[in-house]
This record gives C-alpha cells, sequence and structure tokens, in this order.
C-alpha cells in the first residue's frame, strides 16, 4: 500500500499566524515519513499560499515565528477536479487528506473547512458547522447554558450596544468574540480600566463579552475521536508572572505558565470535567479532536470556559502532552487523528 498524500495547511491572515507555524513545525518534524508523502501549504498574512518548495526549510529559521517571505516557495491552489490536486507552477500533486493546522480567523471558525469540504479533500478536525460554533464564544456558551451545563456570568456587547455596565463587579475579562491565543484579551480590575480593554477588544471582532472572573483552576482536557470520542486525564495551567495565560504567557516568554499534568484535583472534580468535556463535544458536533477549557472552584464546581477545535501542536502545547501522558506517543496521536479524518 503507497503512502498517504498529506496536505499540511499552516499561516494564515489571522493574528494567530506565527503560532500556527510553530503547530505546522512540530507536525511535520513528528510525521512518520513512511507513511505519508507530505505537502506544506503556508498562507502569508495577506492570505497567498505558498507550496513549500523544500519542506525540510521550514525547520532553517528556529528563531523566526514565521518563515521569511522569499523563502515561502511558488504560489499554490487548488484545482477542484476529481480527484483534488494542489497546483503551482511548476508542479501538481493528488491530495488524499488535509490537516489544516490554522489557528484564528479563517482558519478555525469554518472557512478553510468549508473549502476542503467542497474539494471533497478529507481533513482533520471538526466540520464546518461545528468549526463555526465552537471558534463563537457567545454561541458556544448560549448552547452551554441550555442544555444545562455551568458557564460564567458574562454580557455580549456591540458597538452600538446601550448595556448598563455600572454593576459590573470586577475583575472581569474582556474578550472579543472570534478569537484564540487570548489576544484582545484583558483583565479588567476596575472601571477605570474598563473603556480602553473593550476597545483594544473591538479592534479583533464586532462582538465583545464581558465575563466574569472565576476563582479556580484553569483546567484543560483533550477530547480525540468521532462518534465515540474518548478524554483524556486533566491538566492544570498556572500562569507565572502575568494576570492571566495571556498571549504573552503562552508564546512570548518561556517561563510565563506552567503546565501541569495530571492535575491535582478530586478524582470526583476529574470525573465531572471529563463528563462536561464530553458532552460539550457531542453537543458542539465536534471531530477528530478539541481542547475543552474548565475552571475548577474550591468548592468542587466545575465552569465551562471555551472549546478549542485546532490547539496548539507544539510539542509543549497541551493537548498532544496530555495524550502523551496517557501514553500516545505525538507521531502516533498525529496518526490516529488522520485516520479519523478519512472515516
Amino acid at each position: 500500500m503507497g503512502k498517504v498524500n498529506l496536505l499540511v495547511i499552516c499561516g494564515g491572515v489571522s493574528c494567530e499566524h506565527e503560532v500556527s507555524i510553530q503547530s505546522a513545525r512540530s507536525i511535520i518534524k513528528n510525521l512518520d515519513k513512511s507513511k505519508y508523502d507530505t505537502t506544506l501549504v503556508c498562507i502569508d498574512k495577506k492570505g497567498t499560499w505558498y507550496w513549500i518548495n523544500n519542506i525540510e526549510s521550514v525547520f532553517d529559521y528556529p528563531d523566526y515565528k514565521t518563515i521569511p517571505a522569499d523563502k515561502l516557495g511558488d504560489v499554490a491552489s487548488l484545482q477542484f477536479s476529481k480527484p483534488t490536486m494542489i497546483c503551482s507552477k511548476n508542479k501538481t500533486k493528488k491530495i488524499d487528506v488535509a490537516f489544516p493546522i490554522l489557528h484564528g480567523y479563517l482558519g478555525e471558525d469554518g472557512a478553510i473547512q468549508g473549502m476542503l469540504k467542497v474539494a471533497d479533500i478529507p481533513f482533520v478536525g471538526a466540520d464546518v458547522l461545528s468549526s463555526a460554533m465552537c471558534m463563537d464564544k457567545h454561541i458556544t456558551k448560549t448552547i452551554a447554558k441550555v442544555n444545562n451545563i455551568p458557564i460564567p456570568k458574562y454580557v455580549a456587547l456591540k458597538k452600538d450596544s446601550h448595556i448598563n455596565l455600572d454593576s459590573l463587579n470586577y475583575p472581569v475579562f474582556v474578550k472579543p468574540n472570534n478569537s484564540g491565543s487570548s489576544v484582545g484579551i484583558s483583565k479588567v480590575k476596575s472601571k477605570n480600566d474598563l473603556k480602553k480593554a473593550i476597545e483594544l477588544a473591538f479592534k479583533y471582532d464586532s462582538l465583545v463579552l464581558i465575563e466574569e472572573c472565576i476563582e479556580g483552576l484553569e483546567c484543560e482536557i483533550a477530547i480525540l475521536g468521532n462518534d465515540e470520542p474518548k478524554a483524556s486525564g486533566v491538566g492544570v495551567i498556572i500562569p507565572r508572572g502575568h494576570e492571566f495565560y495571556s498571549y504573552e504567557a503562552k508564546y512570548l516568554d518561556k517561563d510565563g505558565a506552567e503546565l501541569i499534568i495530571p492535575a491535582d484535583i478530586s478524582s470526583e472534580t476529574e470525573k465531572k470535567i471529563k463528563q462536561l468535556a464530553v458532552k460539550v463535544y457531542k453537543l458542539l458536533t465536534c471531530r477528530g479532536m478539541a481542547r475543552v477549557d474548565f475552571f475548577a472552584k474550591k468548592n468542587g464546581d466545575v465552569i465551562f470556559n471555551e472549546i478549542n477545535t485546532i490547539p496548539g501542536f507544539t510539542s509543549i502545547s497541551m493537548y498532544p502532552s496530555l495524550w502523551l501522558h496517557e501514553g500516545i506517543k505525538y507521531k502516533d496521536l498525529l496518526d490516529q487523528l488522520i485516520e479519523l479524518a478519512r472515516n
């Protein structure tokens, strides 16, 4: 049996472009070369697709968070034929399955998934509707609330909204509705700082959430599967020198946070998190993978925070780390995800 022609897509136009490339580097490094004939496409920040001519060149720039523009390769596009092909001016190649590792806008919100579906290319991760729902924090929380899943109290704010914010209990978090990697998020401790935080969040989305601050452990759990998903153990994130697990703590400060696996929580709390995570995953019709985030309070209450359908995939990211603790090596996790995409 021949190799699977795998298309890995990274980069993208969102503010998470650099994070996506870091994830792609780890995926390329860990893929089993005896199983996959891999093509790497990097989408630049303007939206142009580039076929990386030498896939190993992605490792030539370890001190960069992106690939230099003059090293991106040839402009590429999909040929919507049967079978679908990836094409550039010099070459054409059939695609069996795609692994979009695009975080955020046009990568995690159903856009790229819709294009791949039209092209009849199986792909790793959630389908179009699921991706769109999970990316939209307001929609996700609405579905969770209707189904009796505990969520933080929040208000949704548009630019022309007339909402009385005088009754807020500080601190609060101000978030863009559609954003990942904590981009545009602020922890606000007083009314004096609220306007600035709202203005920042509106730079990333037309809908902003103002959410209560939950005192508790920030817990994350990995889900893997399609119709019968399984949950990993629970991990905890402890910010170091940062108010919360911000973009800076995640990616710019190597000592910005400590990831602890397994979480130091009771077996009862872990059971609650696992049950709620699988419930959220199924409600939002997820496939393949997702990381689900919760707050665990001292009194034993568990509060659902958000779900991420394309979690970070560096070697130290929480999603692969949680499965490694369960005994699934990174390369074997990739095999399972690609197999799930094709079923």
